[in-house]
């Protein structure tokens, strides 16, 4: 991080302000060169600063400089901020000239990064940034914004806290100053009832995060059933736009179409797939295959039956592959005569509906919300993990506490279950970036848009 870099930090287009961010060492400097009015060697911090930018005598445009000073900054270094008129040509001259003048132009993501490095926040909190970004939703607000604010980070460290003075150091001063008869001999069961609290609060966090990456990522929908029973039609109607191509004959959908809609905001990523029947023609059997492939993958499947058809072969079928799938069974025409029996299927997993004269499609959204149980996450304060590496760290540590009370159930020596103790202590730290690897961090910081 000795080097300075420089990035534009607003959406580069027609605009009334574009800003050019600037960060390091050298950052005052190098804008010095190129701007002409008051000395910014010599401006306070946090002031700012009017004149304009120059390219030798000539004038490029008339800007607003901001100084800001280290360490009390977004990255912890000098940072110059130029908002300059918005225009592609102006703002890329500007960073231009930054760039000639001894700048870099900055990583995805390289601001934020160095705020990480520098200690201002940790790894949750850089994914509560890039988060509140990407938030499409108010929840996914709220999310990003309990991230940010260090609620869970604050969470996660207070296990390792607990790991570390209930366990850690008691093993320790036991395995160092065996000769010390005023301390206390620790055995294996004096710790077993402190691993056994911390698995259990671990697992509470690793259950209730599932419903943060439900917010943050949504939940994989497909709307499945035999050609011609309305499936286009449905994802006409729950997208409220004429998205999918619906005639009456049957094998239209031949490749994936796909929306999203927002219930209780969260949001169902719902993908139109092809009628699943026996087909000679190629095109179409590859459509089908992407269907049952989709089937497999989905989270929730919409199995859409025809009211106004006797139950086929084929209907039954594509129910007996979803007999272990999260589903619900749409009975569509219903404006149409009723000839379809439900064949034992309960009536509660049912929705009717008619697709093309849109009615019945608030039940099936209630429906979706009561299967998810949205409503109890939308009213419960939202302080999960969303992130697939923390997830993963934090699955990791659980399975090193049962791998330690597993060693105190066969009597292990207590040197060895603090092994076990210590990676879970790590994987929590991995968490919040305590510990991390580079692979890590640039995965992370690389998600992140230009100028962050």
């Amino acid at each position: 991080m000795e080097d300075t870099i420089v990035a534009i930090s607003t959406a580069l287009g027609v605009g009334a302000i574009s800003i050019v961010r600037v960060s390091g060492k050298e950052a005052i400097d190098i804008v010095n060169k190129i701007f002409k009015g008051k000395d910014l060697t010599t401006a306070k911090t946090h002031t700012i600063n009017y004149g304009k930018i120059i390219e030798k005598e000539k004038e490029i445009d008339e800007v607003l400089v901001s100084i800001m000073k280290a360490p009390n900054t977004y990255t912890g270094e000098d940072i110059v901020e130029i908002n300059c008129h918005g225009g592609i040509a102006t703002t890329n001259k500007i960073l231009e000239l930054v760039l000639e003048n001894g700048a870099r132009l900055a990583r995805p993501g390289e601001f934020t990064e160095r705020r990480f490095l520098n200690g201002k926040i940790d790894l949750i909190q850089a994914q509560g940034i890039k988060d509140l970004i990407d938030a499409t939703s108010d929840e996914k607000r709220a999310l990003a914004m309990n991230q940010l604010s260090g609620r869970v980070s604050s969470m996660i460290d207070d296990l390792r806290q607990e790991i570390l003075e209930k366990i850690l150091a008691n093993i320790e001063v036991n395995i160092d100053y065996p000769e010390y008869e005023d301390i206390k001999k620790l055995t294996n069961e004096d710790i077993l009832p402190n691993l056994i609290d911390i698995k259990n609060k671990m697992e509470k966090i690793l259950q209730e995060s599932k419903n943060g990456i439900m917010i943050q990522q949504g939940i994989k929908t497909s709307i499945v059933g035999r050609p011609n029973v309305g499936k286009s039609s449905l994802l006409n109607a729950l997208l409220e736009e004429n998205k999918a191509i619906v005639t009456d004959i049957e094998g239209t959908t031949r490749d994936i179409v796909e929306g999203e809609i927002l219930v209780c905001g969260v949001p169902f990523h719902v993908i139109d797939t092809a009628g699943i029947r026996k087909s000679d023609q190629l095109v179409e059997q590859i459509g089908i295959q992407k269907s049952l492939e989709l089937i497999e993958q989905s989270e929730l499947v919409l199995f859409v039956l025809n009211n106004n058809e006797p139950m086929t072969e084929e209907d039954k079928s594509i129910l007996k592959k979803l007999e272990h799938k999260n589903k619900i069974i749409i009975i569509n025409k219903t404006d149409l005569p009723t000839k379809l029996e439900l064949n034992g299927i309960p009536e509660k997993e049912c929705v009717w509906i008619s697709a093309s004269n849109h009615t019945g499609i608030d039940q099936l959204k209630d429906k979706m919300k009561e299967l998810f149980s949205l409503e109890k996450i939308k009213t419960e304060d939202p302080t999960y993990l969303t992130n697939a590496n923390s997830i993963s760290s934090l699955k990791n540590a659980i399975t090193s506490i049962e791998q330690a009370i597993q060693g105190i159930e066969q009597e292990m020596p207590i040197d060895m279950v603090e092994i076990d103790i210590k990676n879970a202590w790590d994987e929590l730290g991995i968490i919040i970036g305590k510990t991390y690897q580079d692979e890590l961090i640039n995965q992370l910081f690389s998600q992140f848009c230009l100028g962050k």
